[in-house]
């Protein structure tokens, strides 16, 4: 048994975002230990029907819409839904420098259903993944090959969710494949700065989704390009910092 202030220690250096590595190196502790400690939260006094929720009551099976919104947000960014011989398997790539970012995703799929979330982490990536029964039935867009390959359309009960958590959803499409920088122009010899966000996705179909919600929440966007959605102005980007703001 090691003392509670190692385990403190390790869960504040890895929300200070030290490398996995580096903090079971430092404490002299060992790696299953330490990954026990950040990784293996289980949900606890959780009792899940064995079956789907979907199958007899849509969008009224979801306790929590809005955990449901960002994770939908984010699987249609980053996320891959692996069809096994016995268990699917939800995996969301999140960017190593934000771990309060694959934290939330981790929250947001036990919210949904999933019992244990566990973390893969490769160079430069951190997967977030989690075994579930019903990560098909919860997500109906999953599919082989690429997703800008295939269509991509929400089901009427995941309309029906995201049109009441649509800043939700935005944060999940924006925390996976969006950004938020400051902008440089050089005008008449002189350098204004100023916020903005990106957003990139190969698919015209999500794309349309961002859009769409974008439009709803009254923000004001534009295509930079044909796979780039800019929001740029002040009165937009200050709108979108309410809900989205830097990955963290």
């Amino acid at each position: 048994m090691h003392p509670p202030r190692l385990r403190k220690e390790a869960l504040s250096m890895h929300a200070a975002g030290v490398p996995f590595s580096d903090i079971w190196q430092r404490l002299g502790l060992p790696r299953n230990t330490v990954a026990s400690w950040l990784y293996n939260r289980r949900r606890l006094a959780i009792k899940i029907d064995d079956r789907c929720p979907l199958c007899e009551r849509p969008a009224r099976a979801i306790d929590d819409p809005r955990s449901y919104a960002y994770l939908l947000g984010q699987y249609l960014g980053d996320g891959h839904l692996l069809m096994t011989q016995r268990v699917p398997l939800l995996t969301v790539a999140c960017d190593a420098r934000y771990p309060g970012l694959m934290h939330e995703v981790s929250y947001a799929m036990e919210a949904c259903g999933a019992r244990t979330v566990g973390f893969q982490e490769r160079v430069g990536c951190v997967s977030v993944r989690a075994h579930w029964t019903h990560w098909p039935c919860l997500i109906p867009q999953h599919g082989a090959g690429p997703k800008h390959l295939r269509a991509i359309e929400l089901s009427n009960w995941q309309r029906e969710v995201v049109d009441r958590c649509p800043e939700r959803f935005l944060r999940g499409l924006f925390h996976s494949d969006g950004s938020r920088f400051t902008n440089r122009v050089v005008r008449n010899g002189r350098t204004y700065s100023y916020p903005r966000y990106n957003f990139v996705n190969e698919s015209a179909d999500i794309m349309r989704l961002c859009a769409h919600y974008l439009d709803r929440v009254e923000i004001d966007w534009r295509m930079a390009r044909r796979n780039v959605l800019s929001v740029a102005r002040r009165e937009a980007v200050a709108r979108l910092d309410e809900f989205v703001g830097p990955k963290w």
